[in-house]
């Protein structure tokens, strides 16, 4: 059984968006949806000492997803082989309850015209992807190697070598879901 999680490394994401375009494209995401979307707080410091960093967001796959367990019809779901969380979208009711309990905002219900029409959509890392032994798609594309995917329970892997040797955090810890996304600050720098 494995543990797939993402290490963003901030020291090396220029805010370029091809994860965001690889994203959308890969999935066929209508315009007004984005999966992994890449923000930034712009310039920070005092010339000639300034820096930007740029945080790319997606779904946590959290191992204590609260969208998983508040789901009523059970269309979000947690792989038992991967621990990548999903939504069977033959079985969402587009009730949104697991949008609301997302603290991380992950959730999309763009272009449902009611609970009755459409579902939720979110990242699930590219599952068909992974199911093939191939990267998801945002990390296949990032060109700065800003992104690293892999197997945490895995410690010969990339990953779980990056969260056990360097500096890293992941986002409302304090909510206790685990997120499996890990992000290594960037330290700042000259622009």
């Amino acid at each position: 059984m494995a543990h797939y999680g993402m290490v963003m490394d901030q020291r090396r994401c220029i805010g370029c968006q091809s994860c965001t375009v690889a994203c959308r494209a890969w999935n066929d995401l209508p315009l007004d949806i984005i999966y992994n979307p890449v923000v930034t707080e712009g310039v920070q410091g005092a010339y000639p000492n300034v820096h930007e960093t740029w945080t790319p967001l997606i779904c946590m796959h959290c191992v204590n997803a609260p969208c998983v367990a508040c789901c009523p019809t059970g269309a979000s779901q947690k792989d038992p082989d991967t621990g990548i969380v999903f939504v069977d979208s033959a079985k969402c009711m587009g009730c949104k309850v697991c949008v609301n309990a997302c603290p991380y905002g992950a959730r999309d219900t763009s272009g449902m015209v009611s609970h009755l029409e459409g579902y939720v959509r979110k990242c699930n890392f590219c599952r068909d992807r992974v199911a093939r032994g191939e990267q998801p798609y945002c990390v296949a594309t990032c060109h700065q190697r800003a992104r690293i995917f892999g197997d945490l329970d895995d410690p010969g892997s990339d990953i779980s070598k990056l969260v056990g040797s360097v500096g890293t955090y992941r986002l409302l810890e304090e909510y206790g879901t685990e997120p499996s996304v890990y992000y290594i600050p960037d330290l700042g720098g000259k622009r």
